[in-house]
């Protein structure tokens, strides 16, 4: 259940006088298309909008028409992203970092407190990468005071909307995308594994925008 009161732990730090950042990502157990992470930026503890909610309790035409009240209810807001090729290259845990990185980048109003989704700090991870591989940019953020939330976008309301305003990118994204490769479904699975994504795989091949590095067990017994 959807906590009663999205702004509880916002508020608690907003009094401190902290500036406070909602945290969230999509994308990361698709098979195709990039990763997006969306970062909301909150000055003060107004209402959000009445329908917010963690993204997947939502339905598509819900979210998107949460996008424009919800830009205009943040302080600040953005996105970052990270390409099939650069998961590949990264490793999950380090994309995500550099996922992170680039959304804080994006922002005008700099955040001195993160609420992140889930059970780990995605601001920072070892940088260690495979010789030959091109390096990470910099996690500037890696200290950044951090408070984690597991289903954090069912408590949080800067979580949430990071959350909304992610997955709205994300899905238009693999939309567009589905009119170059529309044998993959995307614009239905928007990249996940399901049994027509995973038939065209079979019978085509994987695209540059799959990531290749991930075990695919139901391919290899066909």
């Amino acid at each position: 259940m959807v906590h009663s009161d999205l702004l509880v732990h916002e508020r608690a730090w907003l009094d401190r006088g902290e500036i406070v950042v909602g945290i969230d990502e999509v994308g990361r157990g698709a098979l195709a298309g990039p990763m997006v992470l969306g970062a909301v930026v909150l000055t003060g503890a107004s209402a959000p909008p009445e329908t917010l909610n963690d993204s997947k309790l939502l339905t598509a035409l819900q979210r998107e028409a949460l996008e424009e009240p919800l830009m205009q209810w943040a302080a600040d807001w953005s996105l970052g992203s990270v390409s099939a090729s650069e998961i590949d290259a990264w490793g999950l845990r380090l994309a995500l970092a550099v996922a992170a990185t680039r959304a804080l980048d994006a922002l005008r109003v700099r955040p001195s407190v993160a609420l992140i989704d889930g059970s780990f700090n995605l601001l920072r991870a070892p940088t260690d990468v495979s010789f030959g591989v091109e390096a990470p940019p910099e996690l500037v953020y890696r200290t950044m005071s951090v408070t984690t939330f597991v289903k954090g976008d069912q408590r949080c309301a800067s979580i949430a909307a990071a959350s909304v305003l992610a997955k709205v990118a994300r899905d238009r994204l693999m939309v567009d995308l589905d009119r170059h490769f529309a044998d993959y479904g995307w614009s239905s699975n928007k990249g996940y594994g399901v049994e027509r994504h995973m038939e065209a795989i079979r019978r085509l091949g994987q695209t540059v925008h799959h990531r290749h590095s991930w075990r695919l067990p139901e391919m290899t017994a066909k």
